[in-house]
């Protein structure tokens, strides 16, 4: 089957999301029409049969886990403890809560793994606080969403399971390959917040730099977090755990330390952390099942060998395809959810990175940051559209006060898709 009807699923999903469709409805609408239209040779039963046998993926089972994991974090007195621990280490810089901010991003993204997760949490926590101590409250919310951002990045982020899962990649090395990408996301925000915070006032919240002393006992009181991450790494990388084992035993750590070390944690708060977990699963476990559906009718009607012959005999090279899909992803990152366009892009394109020779965790990484700084952008960013209503400002106002942090974070694309050793060091060295 050749000519345009073929591609014409694909552009009503597109459709379909421009006008604000849930995502789970496009995809499966779009493979709907497609075998009830175009390839009426294929039951529609088999639609059905793909969303059951997508929904029993075992791999993705550790996606509710660690959900749930970055849940608990909030009712067991270990985000306070970081953000402390934060304020020791940066406080005295400029722009001080701000750099707190990023910092913390960093250090809970290893455990939390959702930017809307770690944006909600730092809006009630730090904005506040922030405008209190004259910070701008768009700029605030700015570079919270941006801050936000390191968490899918820094393991156990929930795209760097989807992206393994799509392409049958270790997820082990797709957490090893995300941590140096994801801190140096944390270092040119932090550097852009200097810049902002020394032009428009942004004075430290600490006199003076906090000592060794004070340092190591704010690291103490940090101990059971930093020891989740180490279980959980030393876990996978030992074989002890699978990534699905990994995040259930990160769970339980999480209710031990809440419950018996901390005893902040209440038996119910896990009645709150159930729902918002059950609705945050749902969500992500609809639009994958669905992504699945509409895979069906990518491999169908062979639209990623047609995709990648088109793109071949362009003869762009590796750079300038790398190029291309930084590009095709920041706009669709900017009109879709990140995780729908990793459902879609990623079949579509891979096979041509892999024709190319572009090594497939870099690949990763790189789509994955794209789809980061879509969430922040116009005109429909996911991440920038929730600090905006949690602040209670306007977009316009947002991009004004965050365009330098939207820049630096384009800078940290353009360095990784240059220097893949930045994705590629980690998973190398643990092989």
């Amino acid at each position: 089957m050749s000519g345009i009807e073929i591609w014409l699923p694909l552009i009503l999903v597109f459709i379909l999301l421009a006008i604000r469709i849930p995502v789970c409805m496009a995809f499966i609408g779009g493979a709907v029409f497609y075998f009830g239209f175009i390839a009426t040779e294929m039951p529609l039963n088999m639609i059905l049969s793909k969303m059951v046998s997508a929904g029993m993926n075992m791999n993705l089972m550790a996606i509710p886990f660690f959900i749930t994991a970055g849940l608990l974090m909030n009712y067991t007195g270990i985000t306070s403890r970081m953000m402390k621990f934060a304020d020791l280490c940066v406080g005295h810089m400029w722009g001080g809560l701000a750099q707190v901010n990023v910092l913390l991003s960093t250090l809970m993204g290893g455990l939390c793994g959702s930017s809307n997760a770690d944006a909600a949490m730092q809006c009630k926590m730090l904005v506040p606080e922030m405008e209190e101590r004259g910070f701008n409250r768009a700029f605030s919310a700015a570079v919270t969403a941006s801050s936000a951002l390191i968490s899918p990045m820094i393991p156990p982020g929930v795209m760097l399971i989807l992206y393994a899962s799509i392409t049958e990649n270790s997820v082990l090395d797709m957490f090893m390959a995300g941590y140096l990408p994801g801190i140096l996301m944390c270092i040119v925000l932090m550097l852009a917040v200097t810049y902002v915070s020394h032009r428009d006032g942004y004075r430290p919240v600490r006199e003076k730099r906090a000592t060794a002393k004070e340092i190591l006992h704010g690291l103490v009181e940090c101990f059971w977090a930093i020891l989740m991450i180490v279980v959980l790494i030393v876990g996978l990388r030992s074989g002890i755990v699978t990534a699905t084992e990994g995040g259930a035993v990160l769970c339980v750590l999480c209710v031990f330390v809440g419950m018996i070390i901390y005893r902040e944690l209440h038996p119910r708060d896990l009645v709150v952390v159930a729902k918002e977990a059950f609705a945050s699963v749902a969500n992500v476990f609809g639009i994958i099942i669905s992504a699945t559906v509409f895979g069906l009718y990518l491999t169908y009607a062979q639209i990623p060998q047609k995709l990648t012959s088109l793109i071949l005999g362009m003869d762009v090279g590796p750079i300038g395809f790398l190029l291309l899909v930084n590009v095709m992803l920041l706009i669709m990152g900017m009109l879709i959810d990140s995780a729908a366009v990793l459902l879609i892009a990623v079949p579509l394109l891979y096979p041509v990175a892999m024709q190319l020779g572009i090594d497939p965790i870099h690949f990763g990484i790189v789509c994955i940051l794209n789809l980061s700084i879509g969430a922040l952008t116009p005109p429909f960013g996911a991440t920038m559209y929730q600090c905006c209503n949690l602040c209670e400002i306007e977009m316009p106002e947002f991009l004004k006060q965050g365009k330098e942090l939207i820049a630096a974070l384009l800078i940290a694309l353009l360095v990784v898709t240059f220097v893949p050793g930045i994705a590629t060091l980690l998973p190398a060295m643990m092989k």
